[in-house]
């Protein structure tokens, strides 16, 4: 890990002296690329590790092919240092190659940012980003360089091996695949569940339509629901519209579109986490940057979704923080979106499953009479 993190600050100043100027694709990958990968454990120079313009099934090449046994495990395509990543026909192309050679994971990089695409999932090809992380300390969403070092590892030879990256696929994709089945089912109980939930209910009194009503009760209070609260502050026209910006009613979409899986589902859980502090009584509103919960028209935590993870705002003293704990911060001076003094960098299930302490002791804070 101590390499992976000494070359992300090796990097970060290559990235300082050629951000203005930018770089071809070829010297990105020998200034940028390569340096990481062989951090990350890969050895470009042995084509039984790294092949080099590897040949795909269609008849095109794919830059890097990651392998392990000498069996390809990942594809990596390259773009030059100022490329901004979105084209969706360059993440179609690699999500193409990959799938078509029946590869399961596929990167998209531009020396600075690397985006990884789950190949097989049954999704369009820009909805099959599992994860981003970027080595610009602009992009950092708050992680110190260790950390960021642990994202990259992902990408490791020995991670590949151990099939840690496959593990985190599974998991993401899977959460929301299952959470979109319980949606319909929820919405559109079959009469099939509602027998198995009266008969494990043991209750006769419940009827079919009682357990049906109260099913959509408690899906409802997790779900995602406009927010009549304005834009900026400040009247404030768009250019192209003419329209008054504060008319404009933020939804969930607004703050989801275009994010990680990853990510989605980490918003996912602490929505869940959320609610669940008082079951059906917990409000959540959408401003232009964040997404607010509150108690009794109390905010006790924000966040804002970033392609690398969320900011976490909650309200508990910056005094009490304990200096051990690298993912919490005292943003009382500092200029943020959320309400709260405390800002935590959530960028794993594992880092979620942490900063939930905090979330309970905001909602305690902020809710005390």
């Amino acid at each position: 890990m101590k390499d992976i993190a000494k070359c992300i600050e090796n990097l970060r100043v290559q990235l300082e002296r050629h951000r203005k100027g930018g770089l071809k694709e070829y010297p990105t990958r020998t200034m940028f690329i390569d340096p990481l990968l062989a951090a990350l454990g890969w050895d470009v120079r042995d084509p039984d590790e790294v092949e080099l313009e590897h040949p795909t099934v269609d008849g095109k090449s794919v830059d890097y092919a990651m392998k392990v046994n000498r069996k390809v495990v990942l594809h990596l395509e390259a773009k030059q240092l100022a490329d901004p990543l979105d084209d969706v026909k360059s993440i179609t192309q690699v999500v193409g190659y990959a799938a078509n050679d029946g590869i399961e994971w596929c990167v998209l990089t531009n020396g600075v940012r690397y985006k990884v695409y789950k190949a097989s999932e049954k999704a369009s090809a820009p909805d099959k980003l599992l994860f981003e992380v970027s080595i610009n300390p602009n992009d950092a969403d708050g992680l110190t360089v260790e950390e960021l070092a642990r994202q990259f590892s992902r990408l490791s030879r020995e991670s590949l091996a151990k099939g840690q990256l496959d593990q985190l696929g599974t998991e993401i994709f899977t959460t929301g695949k299952v959470r979109k089945v319980l949606d319909r089912l929820f919405s559109e109980t079959p009469p099939s569940l509602i027998r198995l939930i009266r008969k494990t209910m043991g209750d006769a009194s419940v009827t079919p339509s009682q357990v049906e009503q109260a099913l959509r009760r408690i899906w409802a209070a997790g779900k995602p629901t406009p927010s009549p609260t304005a834009g900026p502050t400040g009247p404030q026209r768009d250019k192209k519209s003419g329209t008054d910006r504060r008319s404009a009613e933020y939804t969930e979409t607004h703050h989801t579109e275009g994010k990680p899986n990853e990510v989605v589902e980490l918003y996912r859980g602490l929505d869940r986490f959320c609610q669940d502090l008082v079951p059906g009584q917990v409000t959540r509103t959408y401003k232009a940057k964040s997404i607010n919960w509150s108690f009794d028209e109390v905010i006790f935590c924000c966040a804002h979704l970033q392609q690398g993870g969320l900011r976490v705002w909650v309200k508990i003293d910056p005094k009490t923080l304990d200096a051990s704990v690298s993912f919490a911060r005292d943003v009382s001076k500092i200029g943020h979106w959320g309400v709260g003094d405390v800002e935590l960098a959530v960028n794993s299930l594992d880092r979620l499953r942490d900063a939930e302490a905090f979330v309970r002791r905001s909602f305690e804070n902020a809710t005390r009479k």
